[in-house]
């Protein structure tokens, strides 16, 4: 019973002894310690935050350069047609052929072509002057070219031409309305011909 007791004893004094031994623990301090440990693991988690590159502002576009003025091109000038240089403009003419190009049928034609003739009648019944070329295509006996007229409003001309078939082109020289006269036709025999130039149509008849 004494033994019990004593055991009881001892027991007692070590858990009193160790009750002593534990430190006690200050609040403040473990407060001040949280919030020291927490200020430092929030700078490390700032520190290791990648930093923002900053965006280069954009450069305000270049004004675009005008377009350069265009220059209009110019309007070209035409001149009213005119007979070519190689057809005279006297009454019935002759003469001895030859042009530049070298093809006899677009030369005037002979003062006194060979082969048949036949005698012809001009009439301007314009009321206009008027600038004709009869041109003669090849005969058989190589006879070829033209022979020019120049009439007054009204007139008539006689002459002798070989035989053949004609192109017959006029310009009327009217100042209010100039106009061009074509026509064809041929003259077969040595009966009386006539050739009638109108404002548009030449009439080649026999």
């Amino acid at each position: 019973m004494k033994r019990i007791s004593f055991v009881t004893v001892l027991l007692a004094l070590l858990l009193s002894a160790c009750a002593q031994a534990t430190p006690t623990v200050d609040p403040a301090q473990i407060q001040a310690s949280a919030v020291s440990a927490a200020n430092t693991m929030v700078a490390l988690t700032q520190a290791a935050l990648p930093t923002e590159t900053p965006v280069p502002p954009t450069p305000p576009p270049s004004p675009t350069p005008l377009p350069s003025p265009t220059l209009l091109a110019l309007p070209t000038l035409s001149l009213q047609a005119q007979p070519t240089a190689g057809i005279p403009t006297t009454g019935s003419t002759g003469g001895t052929g030859g042009n530049a190009g070298g093809d006899p049928c677009q030369a005037p034609l002979t003062a006194n072509p060979t082969g048949p003739k036949v005698t012809v009648q001009i009439v301007n019944s314009v009321k206009a002057s008027i600038i004709l070329s009869l041109s003669l295509a090849k005969t058989s006996f190589g006879e070829c070219g033209y022979r020019a007229f120049n009439l007054g409003s009204g007139q008539s001309t006689t002459t002798t031409l070989p035989l053949g078939c004609y192109s017959a082109g006029a310009f009327v020289t009217d100042p209010k309305k100039p106009s061009k006269a074509f026509g064809y036709g041929c003259f077969k025999s040595d009966a009386r011909g006539t050739v009638i130039v109108g404002a548009e149509v030449i009439k080649i008849s026999q």
